[in-house]
């Protein structure tokens, strides 16, 4: 068993991401994982994600709060407990519209282990 306890979860920055606050739960820094890393950011008024595509699929639940997921055609306000899959090579744009903050978990899947 691994156990990161969110006061201690390693803090990572992404490009095009804005007014966020990112940790990692599990996986990558914050501990071993065979298939994916866990994470959570807190989305400050007014933050969120530049439109982007990634070649893994992400996977989101709306914590707390509201966020604004679009793949650049739709926009879906989701709320507590709400979730959404973005596929390989779909856009992507996260927004926080309201006036407080907002907290998203993602799951993203890990690069395939390397043989030895």
């Amino acid at each position: 068993m691994h156990v990161v306890k969110f006061a201690d979860a390693p803090p990572y920055q992404a490009a095009g991401h804005d007014k966020m606050r990112m940790v990692r739960l599990q996986g990558r820094e914050a501990g071993p994982s065979d298939t994916v890393w866990l994470g959570v950011s807190i989305l400050e008024p007014g933050g969120g994600t530049t439109l982007d595509s990634s070649s893994v699929e992400k996977l989101y639940v709306v914590l707390d709060g509201e966020v604004t997921v679009s793949n650049g055609l739709e926009a879906v306000v989701l709320a507590p407990w709400d979730s959404c899959r973005v596929a390989p090579r779909e856009g992507r744009k996260l927004f926080n519209a309201t006036d407080r903050p907002a907290t998203i978990l993602l799951v993203m899947p890990l690069p395939p282990a390397q043989p030895l």
